[in-house]
């Protein structure tokens, strides 16, 4: 079985190609942001979201060694404002989104995604991008914030309707611990 990350990036390369437009709702330190330029190409772009400063200076050093800032968009506000920040003609051609939710690795571990601005995000994202589109939290239950946002994603998740999108989850259920897991959600109109 794959690593959850692993699983995630790969449900992202199904989804993208080269010059199709992608959102990283929560850059870090610039990992996901990079894996989807490298999905997208040259032609495409990638929008990416960060309320910390040190996120985006961290991943904008990280895509400057790489020779792919040019393909970006580095946008220093929270996921939930994604649409006044990307045009919504724009918005409609995204084939993808991914949110990698807790803290930033190595930051303030004070400084956590919530699950209403997530919640927010995804519900502007399956209302503007393309059928099709696809949108991948990894989330993060083993700390006390990230435990109560798993709990309010798994519900909202859950009850999307079926018409809207599907809904799938990727987790390891027999661990002593509350691993990572995956929700992947495909919008279908």
């Amino acid at each position: 079985m794959k690593q959850i990350l692993t699983f995630a990036h790969a449900l992202l390369e199904c989804a993208l190609e080269p010059g199709d437009i992608a959102v990283d709702c929560t850059m870090g330190n610039g990992k996901d942001t990079l894996f989807l330029t490298g999905l997208v190409g040259e032609r495409g772009h990638v929008f990416a979201f960060d309320i910390q400063a040190g996120a985006i200076e961290n991943t904008g050093k990280l895509l400057e060694q790489s020779g792919v800032a040019a393909g970006v968009t580095l946008i220093q506000v929270g996921h939930e404002c994604l649409r006044e920040h990307i045009p919504v003609e724009t918005l409609a051609k995204c084939k993808a989104a991914i949110f990698n939710l807790g803290y930033l690795p190595g930051g303030d571990k004070q400084i956590c995604t919530a699950a209403h601005t997530t919640i927010a995000a995804i519900e502007m994202l399956l209302s503007a991008i393309a059928p099709g589109g696809l949108i991948v939290l990894v989330v993060y239950p083993g700390h006390p914030q990230g435990e109560q946002e798993a709990a309010e994603l798994l519900k909202y998740c859950g009850s999307v309707p079926r018409e809207t999108a599907n809904v799938v989850a990727y987790r390891i259920l027999n661990s002593p611990s509350q691993p990572p897991f995956v929700i992947a959600l495909e919008k279908n109109r």
